[in-house]
């Protein structure tokens, strides 16, 4: 009761919602007051007797700990900070309720997710040097008094890393899910085969470590330049790095989708197995031009022994509802001159190679479901007609996810204008390469997911927003980040703030702070001042 008569208090000192608090993405509800609570010399975190509160608990004690330089205890229940179980339900899943005072911080929810995310923004209230891994001294380490309820307004706010163009090691993907989990984002789409490598260990079918995983060279410069470095390139996780990864992952309440791809960007595996290809006598290579291959999976009854085997694999590894195949940029060209192909379609009675395309969705989606997990494609799947369980992930513009919506699919919002994180972020003169197009921080952060010609019922179907990290000309950790963040702040903001909550001038302000955090744990965002110091190609001077 203490604690409502405080937020009431709060209500009635309060000047500007957001004058003081300066956090990403933005609160649904703040209220301020004059003041601030001070962590104690030997401040205590206390949490409810549960294996995942306490979990939440501990990493908070870490952090403060490693910052503060003090020892900062977990208890059973009540602390001077306390994560505290509410039956509150309009909070829902992810929702929590903090509230800072003169006795401490309250951090209440319905779940420990909720309670996790509460956590985050209790770090961004204090001090951005809270996110130093090493004591900071002459730090005040405060809290300003303040009551918020915050719950997101989509329930999937994402962002997808590429590791077949360029592979990234696994401490980097640690890194990568700690940002995504810091800016309340909740899934981590992993795409993991392609053209121009595959990345995943399969026992059944070793060669896709031995010969899928690497390529013979790395095209350099931009693709118009048809330049190699002439260098060997490998890369590929095991299946217990994969389940390192994934536990890290649900630690920090993130959700990983893995991608495997099809019928599509299949070259990497038919270079191991070319008897899945149209040409079982064609000698494959791993692919080591960007852009898509002609060569795909021709949809006899061994190749889907394949496909469903490598999904059994996948999903044994991965408990996530979601399972991406990919579907996209799939060339028809082989399969227009394949006799095996055409009697297909006419067996099937299908229309034409979009409908056969469409057979091999159905196929698998059917089989996705029938492991009790859901599939999502790339709106490619749309084309042929949409397989009946399918979750449709629109990024050719938004066009493909109305659709979907209006035929009661659920959809992810990614159109490449808005949330392609590899299109250059400033004057191309002035940026290392990349892969084309402009894409700046306002106008990431100027899109709005739910379409206006959506009915209320048809916009039920819109589960959220995801960033898209293609990795051809990102060849190191330092620069995807680089093109990664801050715009992907802009976009978990979209995710989880009302549309009528964001503004893009309150978010610049609020950014130059968090980029101070940015700063203390690391993170080479475009425009940090550690920019000189990672490696790229920059483009020759016109």
């Amino acid at each position: 009761m203490k604690r409502f008569l405080f937020g009431l208090i709060c209500c009635v000192l309060v000047h500007s919602a957001f004058a003081q608090i300066n956090v990403i993405p933005k609160p649904t509800q703040v209220l301020t007051a004059k003041g601030a609570w001070t962590l104690k010399a030997k401040t205590k975190v206390g949490a409810p007797a549960d294996a995942k509160w306490s979990h939440v608990a501990d990493m908070l004690a870490s952090q403060l700990s490693k910052a503060t330089g003090q020892s900062v205890a977990t208890v059973k229940g009540k602390g001077d900070i306390s994560l505290v179980l509410s039956s509150d339900t309009s909070l829902g899943e992810e929702g929590y309720r903090l509230l800072s005072t003169p006795k401490g911080v309250t951090i209440q929810a319905q779940t420990a997710k909720g309670a996790f995310y509460g956590v985050q923004t209790l770090l961004q209230l204090l001090p951005a040097e809270v996110f130093s891994e090493t004591p900071v001294a002459g730090v005040k380490w405060t809290v300003p008094y303040v009551t918020i309820k915050d719950m997101p307004r989509y329930a999937y706010r994402g962002l997808m890393l590429d590791v077949c163009r360029h592979f990234m090691p696994v401490e980097f993907v640690k890194k990568y899910i700690d940002l995504i989990a810091l800016h309340k984002q909740n899934q981590f789409h992993w795409h993991l085969t392609d053209d121009q490598g595959w990345r995943i260990e399969i026992k059944k079918y070793p060669e896709l470590k031995t010969i899928s995983s690497k390529r013979k060279e790395t095209m350099k410069g931009h693709y118009r330049d048809q330049k190699f470095d002439g260098r060997p390139y490998e890369g590929f996780y095991t299946q217990e790095q994969i389940k390192e990864v994934i536990q890290y992952a649900e630690d920090r309440f993130v959700n990983v989708i893995p991608e495997i791809e099809m019928p599509g960007h299949a070259l990497a595996a038919l270079a191991a197995y070319p008897q899945l290809g149209n040409n079982p006598d064609k000698i494959y290579e791993v692919g080591t031009k960007w852009g898509v291959y002609d060569d795909v999976f021709m949809p006899r009854e061994e190749t889907f022994k394949f496909l469903e085997d490598v999904l059994t694999e996948v999903i044994d590894l991965f408990p996530s509802k979601y399972i991406h195949i990919g579907g996209d940029e799939c060339p028809k060209v082989q399969w227009k001159e394949s006799r095996f192909a055409q009697n297909l379609i006419q067996k099937e009675g299908l229309k034409d190679e979009h409908g056969l395309q469409s057979y091999v969705i159905k196929r698998i989606d059917k089989f996705i479901t029938a492991k009790g997990r859901r599939m999502i494609g790339w709106d490619e799947i749309l084309e042929g007609g949409l397989s009946p369980n399918a979750t449709v992930m629109s990024w050719r513009g938004t066009e493909g996810g109305i659709a979907a919506a209006k035929e009661r699919h659920d959809v992810i919002m990614t159109p490449g204008g808005f949330c392609y994180l590899d299109h250059y972020q400033a004057d191309p003169k002035t940026q290392p390469v990349a892969f084309g197009g402009f894409t700046d921080l306002a106008k990431s952060y100027s899109f709005e997911p739910t379409p206006a010609d959506l009915s209320a019922e048809e916009a039920k179907h819109i589960l959220g927003v995801q960033g898209n990290v293609w990795t051809e000309y990102m060849k190191t950790p330092a620069y995807v980040q680089y093109m990664v963040w801050p715009r992907a702040t802009a976009l978990a903001e979209v995710g989880w703030t009302s549309k009528e909550g964001r503004n893009f001038e309150d978010f610049s302000k609020r950014l130059e702070i968090h980029k101070k955090r940015l700063d203390f744990l690391g993170v080479n965002y475009f425009g940090a001042p550690t920019n000189d110091k990672f490696e790229y190609v920059w483009p020759e001077k016109k």
